[in-house]
């Protein structure tokens, strides 16, 4: 296998002539049911290679922005250590004016990701596609656990969080207890105009974070953690749609593919996902400079 998502020529994959940059992070430290997120971003790339490169909605071959694959950061350390290093890469990245989509990897890894954009953007906020609240202040005795991914997000910046079908007694109470825009996948599915509601309550730049376990198992079945009842696949690029040509998409992750032996219909839906995300966000960017 090539490390080059979309198997491009170097025309199309330079560091130098690319707009966005993939940056895979194999992580799974505090993985707590199901194992391999750190395969995840192996896989994206590799089923990447077998994509039609055309997109057929928006009459376009995305590619041509230029998609540099960088080397992938792959550690067992302590979640906190991690994340500073992520930090650290991420900050020395932004430097090269360059959009980042990084592929976990384990939902952890978006604290660093966030925790290296901050500083360089006004006016931002998270948006968390999710089917898990994540907003535990601790798990297994670890603040940086993937289920505390959102609460250790919302000490640094406005979090929306969509798509939530799972939670705990802990989170609950939080929820309670604590302004949050926090959209339930039953709920919300409910109403027509779910998605201006969720755009409504970000700010103009926003950091895109995409957990893979807000599709349905149906859509999505090789997760870290799958529950019923999700979204559907048109459902998510409606709305991704719809979101790249209201906000300014800073950077984006999609996180927490757990890759299933001889089944790689979630690998390539991720990485048509990934491309599909980059083909709205730079349709996006195009309607923000013609406005």
């Amino acid at each position: 296998m090539r490390w080059n998502f979309g198997d491009l020529p170097e025309e199309f994959s330079s560091f130098k002539l690319s707009k966005v940059l993939i940056l895979p992070l194999a992580y799974e430290k505090t993985a707590s049911y199901l194992k391999g997120t750190k395969e995840g971003p192996r896989a994206i790339i590799e089923a990447s290679q077998y994509m039609e490169l055309y997109d057929e909605e928006l009459d376009t071959e995305t590619y041509k922005i230029g998609i540099h694959t960088l080397p992938q950061i792959t550690s067992e350390e302590a979640p906190q250590i991690m994340i500073e290093k992520i930090a650290t890469k991420v900050s020395q990245l932004c430097r090269n004016n360059k959009f980042i989509l990084s592929l976990g990897g384990e939902h952890s890894i978006t604290i660093g990701i966030v925790k290296g954009l901050k500083d360089f953007y006004d006016n931002l906020s998270v948006l968390l596609l999710d089917a898990h609240a994540d907003l535990r202040n601790e798990y297994e005795g670890e603040k940086f656990s993937h289920a505390c991914v959102a609460r250790r997000l919302n000490e640094m910046l406005p979090i929306t969080i969509v798509g939530v079908r799972s939670l705990s007694a802990e989170e609950a109470e939080y929820i309670k207890s604590h302004p949050l825009n926090i959209f339930f996948a039953m709920k919300m599915l409910k109403r027509e105009d779910w998605q201006e509601e969720i755009i409504s309550t970000l700010s103009e730049n926003v950091y895109l974070s995409i957990d893979l376990d807000v599709f349905d198992p149906s859509n999505m079945p090789a997760v870290g953690s799958p529950e019923p009842g999700g979204l559907g696949w048109y459902e998510i690029l409606n709305f991704v749609r719809v979101l790249c040509r209201q906000r300014n998409i800073i950077s984006s992750d999609i996180v927490e593919l757990s890759p299933h032996q001889g089944v790689v219909s979630s690998d390539f839906a991720a990485a048509k996902l990934a491309y599909k995300l980059l083909g709205y966000i730079f349709k996006g960017k195009e309607a923000h400079i013609q406005s």
